[in-house]
């Protein structure tokens, strides 16, 4: 595919690649408006539940403090909790959330550090520019270089999910010597994830190449009292809380302006990629569910390429937010990496063989040293794993 550079390490599409997907846009747009003039005619009213204040657990301050900084125009919402004078951790959560996504991970990593949980811009009760060039990836990054150099710090260990840690990964390479350690949660590098999104994820190439069009991924993302959410959250319907967190995000996310901020990273993001002369060499974690549909698993393997030193860790029985479906072995796994406190808990089968966690890590580190050949040993021990997916720029049926 063909890409016009740019300064900053940064790699932009060419003008050609972008028009495809705009020209696909458009035929999406014009099926979606047939389709909903067809449902109005039959009757179909769309309607969005009226939610009169925050749910609790938004404004709740016993996991931190709530706090907003002000950066070149730009108004941030963060959790900060921990000790000020401990070392800084910055959670960055995914598409469509909140720091509320950080719930389980911010009373068990405040133990250790300062937390941040940021309400990315467009998300949540930061500002939410309408622009999209508003949230090019650079300015995106630059932003959080300015909230840790605000908060007095140099360096920060980063930890990102889904979207979140995209960004985080164009963080980490463009701003090195800022970051100790990187965690990353169900998303490969950014290289590789626009030119193969699981056809099982529900913001697959389809989604991206329709978010292209102004006003009409808003108004599908409300349709029928926002049932994307209930379908992006439905991990949570059977947690004891879960009816509660869902509420909340339908709160986050309850007008139009909610959405626009937030779909305009898929406005932008797709067409930029790191150019790459140099891995990142500092720790890096991947955290990945065993029953993530969304997430290639080739594609997190091939991830590891970009950087020096990994490990790889999967989590069983969990899909695309394995930090809220297995909190427990999750933040076992992040205290044993950034703290070194072995995650002796975390449970091996009855029958004393590894766990698929086990063997994935295993399959890993024993193949760092022979560069792709670790692809090869990961197909062998990843049955179930979504493999099949698009290119970016083709239309799926």
């Amino acid at each position: 595919m063909a890409v016009s550079r740019c300064e900053s390490g940064l790699v932009r599409l060419s003008k050609l690649d972008v028009l495809k997907v705009k020209i696909i846009s458009l035929f999406l747009g014009l099926w979606f408006v047939v389709k909903r003039t067809l449902k109005k005619l039959m009757g179909y009213r769309s309607s969005v539940r009226s939610v009169g204040k925050p749910p609790a657990c938004l404004t709740d301050s016993s996991l931190g403090t709530h706090s907003y900084i002000k950066l070149k125009g730009v108004k941030l919402h963060y959790l900060d909790a921990g000790n000020k004078n401990s070392q800084l951790i910055v959670l960055l959560h995914g598409f469509p959330d909140c720091w509320l996504s950080w719930r389980y991970q911010i009373p068990e990593l405040s133990k250790y550090y300062r937390v941040i949980a940021i309400d990315l811009k467009g998300f949540g009760d930061s500002d939410k520019p309408e622009a999209s060039s508003q949230y090019n990836i650079e300015t995106v990054v630059r932003e959080i270089q300015d909230l840790v150099s605000t908060l007095g710090y140099k360096r920060c260990i980063l930890i990102g999910h889904d979207l979140g840690a995209l960004i985080g990964w164009f963080f980490v390479h463009l701003f090195e010597d800022m970051v100790t350690k990187f965690v990353c949660v169900s998303a490969p590098h950014p290289n590789l994830y626009w030119n193969s999104i699981a056809n099982l994820n529900i913001f697959n190439m389809r989604w991206v190449q329709f978010c292209q069009l102004p006003y009409l991924p808003e108004a599908m993302a409300l349709d029928e009292d926002m049932r994307l959410l209930d379908n992006v959250f439905s991990h949570l319907k059977n947690a004891h809380d879960g009816q509660h967190v869902i509420d909340a995000y339908k709160y986050a996310f309850s007008r139009r302006e909610d959405w626009t901020g937030a779909i305009n990273y898929y406005r932008t993001l797709p067409f930029w990629r790191l150019r790459m002369t140099e891995n990142y060499c500092a720790n890096a974690l991947f955290i990945v569910g065993n029953k993530d549909n969304s997430t290639l698993m080739e594609n997190v393997i091939k991830s590891t390429d970009f950087v020096d030193k990994f490990s790889v860790k999967l989590i069983d029985n969990a899909g695309h937010y394995p930090h809220q479906e297995k909190p427990n072995e999750v933040n076992q796994l992040l205290i044993n990496f950034l703290v070194g406190i072995p995650a002796a808990s975390i449970d091996t089968p009855a029958n004393g063989s590894p766990g698929l966690v086990n063997r994935m890590f295993g399959a890993v580190s024993s193949t760092v040293k022979y560069g792709t050949g670790v692809i090869d040993v990961v197909h062998k021990r990843t049955n179930g794993f979504t493999t099949r997916a698009l290119s970016f720029g083709q239309y799926s049926t």
